[in-house]
């Protein structure tokens, strides 16, 4: 039922289900993480922390099955890899390159 149209490789992940599974909790905890630093002001903590589950969340998109990713496998396995590494890489950059207002 979670099975995503776009991807053609039929091709079965090496990993176990259940770390499938943990890998796709650890990113979740990432964005809980990100957001409990937006509601508190630190948007370069959470801009950071954000842009390294993106791409936490692409290496997850290349070694997981497409059902265990469910809602967050919306294209094929290479453009939701090269999507989510580019807007991850920029929002990283973004957070690192702005000065902070205290120094």
């Amino acid at each position: 039922m979670l099975a995503n149209p776009h991807d053609r490789e039929l091709s079965r992940s090496r990993l176990p289900v259940v770390v499938q599974r943990i890998g796709v909790w650890l990113f979740l905890l990432g964005v809980l993480v990100a957001s409990l630093f937006a509601f508190t002001d630190h948007w370069r903590r959470a801009t950071f922390t954000l842009g390294a589950s993106m791409i936490f969340l692409a290496i997850l998109r290349l070694s997981c099955d497409s059902h265990i990713m469910g809602l967050l496998a919306v294209r094929s396995r290479r453009f939701d890899a090269f999507y989510c590494t580019v807007m991850g890489a920029l929002m990283s950059f973004l957070a690192l390159s702005v000065d902070s207002l205290g120094s």
